[in-house]
């Protein structure tokens, strides 16, 4: 989530409530379940469901490609609450190395589903070709820090990046968005080389995570276009290689919550993501 966080897109873990600030470098955290204005996307359909089943490349299209998935924060953060809040330097501003994350009413933490989506994109590219690298499996005792998530993607030579996330915004506020980075220069960022291509990324990741899971961009920012560009955010500031972040819906929501819980969502929605990116990488 990266609207509402505390500092600091399974079954059986503590039922905790924590909410942070995802603006912070990180966007949300703990247990388990079964800007620019640009002409918004095609409607994929009802929230509930797309219409149809999202595109399938032929062959591995993405063979010799390099792709960095984030899963936002980390189910064990919340165990480390001052490791998390040091601060780090994002080339403009300090922030916290991570936060918590938020979670639903019920307890499904954002941590968790961050990690599920991301392990469901990352089986769909490998089987297209590509090379993933994870920031993160759940195999860390925090974090990593928002500027060690940009380096990873950084060192990889990544040719895109994607920061998986979900919202924690007010009740009523619904819909999914992609972050995309702003024009930084300053310290030890400089967006200059990657506004445009992650601009790129995050259209194609807006229209295809929307015919996928029938979601439609969010009703509070990017006036519709699903697209929200952000100079805050360490993993976006300090990354030289194309890269945004994507909010697959609120959790505070219930509507939303009811999908974002849903396993059979979720594999939509890592669908969605992952046709973003093929659709972006064969450009």
């Amino acid at each position: 989530m990266l609207t509402a966080l505390v500092p600091a897109c399974l079954a059986g873990w503590l039922i905790w409530d924590s909410m942070g600030d995802p603006k912070s470098g990180g966007t949300s955290s703990l247990p388990t379940a079964d800007s620019t204005s640009i002409a918004p996307p095609a409607s994929g359909g009802p929230s509930g469901g797309a219409t149809r089943h999202p595109k399938d490349d032929s062959g591995r299209p993405l063979t010799g490609k390099v792709v960095v998935i984030d899963p936002g924060h980390n189910p064990h953060n919340r165990d480390h609450p001052s490791a998390i809040a040091r601060s780090v330097d994002i080339g403009t501003a300090k922030k916290e190395c991570d936060t918590t994350g938020t979670a639903t009413n019920s307890g499904y933490s954002e941590a968790s589903f961050t990690l599920d989506v991301s392990r469901r994109v990352r089986t769909l590219l490998q089987d297209r070709g590509a090379k993933v690298v994870f920031t993160q499996d759940g195999d860390r005792a925090y974090g990593p820090c928002v500027d060690e998530r940009a380096e990873i993607g950084n060192k990889a030579h990544a040719d895109a990046a994607v920061s998986v996330h979900a919202d924690g915004a007010a009740a009523g506020q619904r819909g999914f968005h992609v972050i995309l980075p702003a024009a930084v220069r300053g310290g030890g960022a400089d967006t200059s080389a990657i506004t445009g291509p992650s601009h790129r990324l995050g259209t194609r990741l807006v229209t295809e995570f929307s015919e996928a899971t029938g979601a439609k961009p969010a009703n509070y920012m990017g006036d519709g276009t699903g697209l929200k560009v952000r100079d805050d955010l360490g993993g976006l500031n300090l990354s030289t290689v194309p890269k945004v972040f994507i909010e697959c819906g609120n959790m505070r929501d219930s509507k939303d919550a009811a999908q974002l819980t849903d396993a059979a969502w979720r594999e939509r929605a890592a669908r969605g993501i992952a046709q973003g990116i093929t659709d972006f990488l064969n450009r």
